[in-house]
């Protein structure tokens, strides 16, 4: 009977709080979310497991603790690997022509970036976050989980679980938070714009750009290289035309296998004790901030451009909010929103791509800047 006694009293369920059983609730609205609702399934089941895992009591599969999961994060997130694995697999399942055949959305991608910076100083300056973690915290304004990872493993690895969830969570529920603010922000005539034909990009301009971006970027902020650099690197595999096997592995089973390691184990960092505290809900409401900024500082600048444009050239603001980097999510909501509002007469996918894939570059070089400054 002692044994048993013992057994029993080193068991789980002789070891649960109630800080678990709220973790597996949150497990479960996101696992709900990606199979029911399919927002991101590919990295919120994986998360949403992780944190069932990090909460089984006396179990060691937390983060932070020395089990198998400890092994994943301290090798692939603590170590900066496995986010820009994540950029080389993006990109080379990122085409560049919707932008390079509109260079001028480059600039409506770099104004969506506005929420970053917005939300790094009112937590700095109003929230009584540290410099580091506001930097972090900010970064969710990106709307790119990968560069939210990777920044906020190295200026704040502590709030890593909370960043990561709402930076994945605001991703993932980019079809509710943009309409509101794009109906907000334009008017009936504005949705109604539509965009001449994109001028046709040149083979060579398509493989110089990865080439030429990525040295221009990694030269003027060297810390956003491990980030641009794999980014073009991948995109450079996907235009050359002659690494085909390459292109399939990256922008497949590699990003696959990534994918799996890095969701697992950000959710693992989300144990009741580092997760349920008041800093948790200080950053999902900062992060809803700084999407909500970016989005409408992409919007508004497409807004400021038209003042100056002639009537031919004019931008339809709404391919504004897919400057945030939720590819090719945030296009795709645009794309519905303004042919709904104009009953199927204007189609602006193709526009909002360069936006799109420009947030991308953008959240980057930002997170860059911001380790440049403060690590």
């Amino acid at each position: 009977m002692d044994e048993l006694s013992r057994l029993l009293s080193q068991s789980g369920f002789a070891n649960m709080e109630w800080g678990n059983w709220v973790m597996y609730a949150l497990s479960g609205v996101l696992v709900f979310l990606a199979i029911k609702k399919q927002y991101e399934p590919l990295l919120l089941i994986p998360i949403g497991f992780g944190i069932v895992l990090a909460n089984f009591p006396l179990a060691e599969m937390g983060a932070y603790g020395e089990g198998i999961i400890a092994m994943i994060y301290r090798g692939g997130i603590k170590t900066e690997l496995l986010p820009p694995l994540i950029f080389l697999g993006v990109g080379v399942l990122t085409d560049f022509r919707p932008l390079l055949s509109r260079p001028l959305t480059f600039l409506l991608g770099a104004a969506a970036q506005i929420g970053i910076f917005i939300t790094a100083l009112t937590a700095a300056y109003f929230m009584g976050f540290s410099l580091k973690e506001a930097a972090a915290i900010g970064i969710i304004g990106g709307a790119d989980g990968p560069t939210a990872i990777f920044l906020s493993a190295q200026l704040a690895p502590h709030l890593l679980g909370p960043i990561a969830l709402a930076a994945y969570s605001y991703m993932s529920l980019v079809p509710i938070i943009q309409p509101p603010i794009l109906r907000t922000l334009t008017t009936r005539k504005e949705r109604a714009i539509d965009m001449p034909q994109a001028r046709p990009v040149s083979k060579t301009a398509i493989i110089l750009f990865p080439i030429y971006t990525g040295a221009f970027a990694s030269l003027a902020v060297p810390s956003s290289a491990p980030l641009i650099g794999m980014l073009m690197f991948g995109n450079l595999i996907r235009e050359s035309g002659v690494t085909e096997r390459l292109r399939k592995t990256v922008g497949g089973a590699m990003i696959d296998v990534v994918t799996i390691f890095l969701g697992i184990a950000v959710g693992a960092t989300m144990a009741s004790e580092h997760f349920l505290n008041a800093k948790t809900l200080m950053i999902l409401g900062l992060g809803a901030v700084a999407f909500a900024f970016s989005t409408a500082g992409g919007i508004v600048f497409a807004k400021i451009l038209n003042l100056f444009l002639p009537a031919t050239r004019k931008i339809n603001p709404c391919i504004g909010a897919a400057g945030v980097s939720a590819v090719p999510m945030a296009a795709r909501v645009v794309q519905k929103f303004v042919s709904e509002s104009t009953d199927g007469r204007v189609n602006p996918i193709m526009p909002a791509m360069g936006p799109n894939v420009a947030g991308v570059i953008g959240s980057a070089i930002a997170a860059g800047v911001f380790l440049t400054l403060l690590r």
